[in-house]
């Protein structure tokens, strides 16, 4: 199992357990491809050391407690916006744990990923 600090933009294959610290708003997206409509939002996650941004969508929204700590399984490193996200995707889950985990927010790899993209 990995760490946030660990990750980098376009890592694949993700397994790691985070504690969900906040949610930011929700907003409705249209796919392009089909013209259905989604809603996406992100959450502030981290553990011991660091924090990054967590894309959900639609149904996996609701199924998530700022607060809670969670493994994340096969998931991915995107980039959007010039910021580093971690997203479950089609084939990662996220499953609720007993384990406890505390945040490091001072260490928000999505926010460096701004100031170095120029080392990527």
């Amino acid at each position: 199992m990995g760490t946030v600090e660990e990750l980098s933009p376009r890592a694949r294959g993700v397994e790691l357990t985070v504690n969900i610290v906040e949610k930011g708003e929700e907003r409705e997206v249209t796919a392009k491809a089909t013209g259905k409509q989604h809603r996406v939002a992100e959450f502030l996650v981290g553990d011991a050391t660091g924090s990054i941004l967590l894309s959900l969508w639609d149904d996996a929204i609701d199924s998530i407690e700022v607060g809670a700590t969670y493994i994340v399984k096969n998931g991915y490193v995107s980039t959007f916006r010039n910021s580093m996200r971690l997203n479950t995707g089609r084939y990662g889950t996220i499953e609720l744990t007993e384990e406890k985990v505390e945040a490091n927010t001072e260490n928000n790899v999505s926010d460096k990923f701004v100031e170095d993209q120029r080392r990527f």
